[in-house]
């Protein structure tokens, strides 16, 4: 899909049929034809779009002749074989030309409907440097926001594991952790290519410009330090957690077996008492009754000893 977009001189973002000087592009899922049709007509190389879809290239910045493609990684929500939602992260390609100003992405994204319902205060399409700079600081909010989303969660988890004895909790737990493995890996790659921005002369920036990289690092920072503090506890939670579920089912476990072993001496005592040989009170007229009396008595006296024990 490709979509070009125009702001006006209040700020108001239309979209536009064909390419103008100063011009949004966006791509998400584009096809062969859209990606030679832009790269021909924009003279770009075709390989700042393929890395840009390519799901497992790494965080980077490059240019070429007048052309600059910065590759960082967005936060995703999405939902496995099972139906387990979890995060990830995927690439977007920003591409800065002297005219134009491209986006491209694998799969839509709301970093960049954001853009596209002209949500986003002081955004204007032919303002290259302070469009990216834009992106990277929504990009480090919705790291923040699921990064609050994946604590809470964490939270109802905890709750759940203190009376649970299945794996299904801890399946979740295991999807969190991950999550967060994912995103401090593309925070600190981010954080690289922001300080790259900031130290090299790629793109032509004013002092507000500067002004908001620096703050852009300050909430990169800040969600890379929060994603080490969330694994760290998530990964002391899985451990402590692995071995309160092992001692639910031993404490489950001690009780059936000490319900066993109460259970267990009346039929002792009642095979004994059905032996086909002499026994004591056989012929005794309360024959019935002794056996019945020393089970109970038995039983009654092994249930205490567990008791006191703390069995039950």
């Amino acid at each position: 899909m490709l979509n070009i977009y125009m702001s006006s001189a209040n700020g108001q973002l239309k979209e536009i049929e064909d390419i103008q000087n100063g011009c949004w592009i966006n791509m998400v899922a584009p096809t062969e034809e859209e990606v030679h049709f832009v790269s021909e007509r924009l003279q770009i190389p075709i390989d700042f779009f393929k890395d840009a879809l390519d799901d497992e290239e790494r965080s980077r910045i490059e240019k070429e002749d007048h052309n600059v493609l910065i590759i960082v990684d967005i936060p995703v929500i999405t939902v496995d074989d099972i139906g387990q939602t979890f995060y990830e992260t995927i690439p977007i390609g920003m591409i800065i030309t002297d005219s134009c100003f491209i986006t491209v992405c694998l799969q839509g994204n709301p970093i960049f409907e954001q853009f596209a319902r002209n949500k986003v205060k002081g955004f204007y399409t032919f303002m290259k440097t302070r469009f990216a700079f834009q992106i990277l600081y929504l990009t480090s909010t919705y790291y923040l926001r699921y990064l609050k989303q994946i604590n809470r969660k964490t939270s109802e988890v905890e709750k759940e594991l203190h009376q649970s004895m299945k794996n299904k909790e801890f399946f979740s737990l295991l999807s969190l952790e991950k999550s967060l493995v994912y995103f401090t890996t593309s925070l600190k790659s981010n954080n690289i290519v922001m300080e790259r921005l900031l130290r090299l002369n790629y793109l032509k920036m004013y002092e507000e410009d500067q002004d908001l990289l620096q703050d852009v690092i300050i909430e990169n920072k800040q969600a890379i330090e929060m994603t080490e503090v969330y694994l760290s506890i998530l990964s002391g939670m899985m451990d402590a957690f692995a071995s309160v579920i092992s001692n639910n089912v031993n404490i489950v476990m001690k009780f059936l077996t000490a319900i066993t072993i109460v259970i267990s001496i009346p039929t002792l005592v009642a095979s004994l008492y059905g032996m086909n040989v002499p026994i004591p009170f056989q012929n005794h007229h309360f024959a019935f009754f002794i056996p019945i009396s020393i089970s109970l008595l038995m039983s009654s006296l092994t249930a205490y000893i567990f008791w006191k024990k703390r069995y039950f």
